[in-house]
């Protein structure tokens, strides 16, 4: 891959994706620097600029305690069926119905 011309993000994705488990950020972050060879004037800038483009990358998923993995390792997320409150509305109004046909019921008898 020619680091040189990629996007540091291009460049991060090629270093998690070879590694292939979750890297420190700050590791992470000053091998795309070195890989890149692109002179630095402030390294606290450009680690937080990389760091940035890392975290507005939807490729990327944090994992917590400054880990960063690709999302694609991640299992896709299952949605549960909750009750709605539309759900939950429409049984209550059957049960009140249900109670004035009963009470209509014993009015008329």
């Amino acid at each position: 891959m020619d680091f040189v011309n990629s996007s540091e993000v291009d460049v991060a994705y090629h270093i998690l994706s070879k590694a292939a488990q979750p890297i420190y950020y700050k590791d992470l972050v000053l091998e795309v620097i070195e890989k890149k060879c692109k002179p630095v004037q402030s390294l606290p800038a450009a680690i937080s600029e990389v760091y940035t483009l890392i975290n507005m990358d939807s490729r990327f998923h944090y994992r917590g305690e400054g880990q960063w993995g690709l999302t694609e390792w991640n299992p896709p997320e299952t949605k549960r069926h909750t009750r709605t409150a539309a759900g939950t509305a429409s049984k209550t109004a059957a049960k009140a119905s249900s109670a004035r046909k009963k009470k209509l019921e014993s009015i008329q008898e």
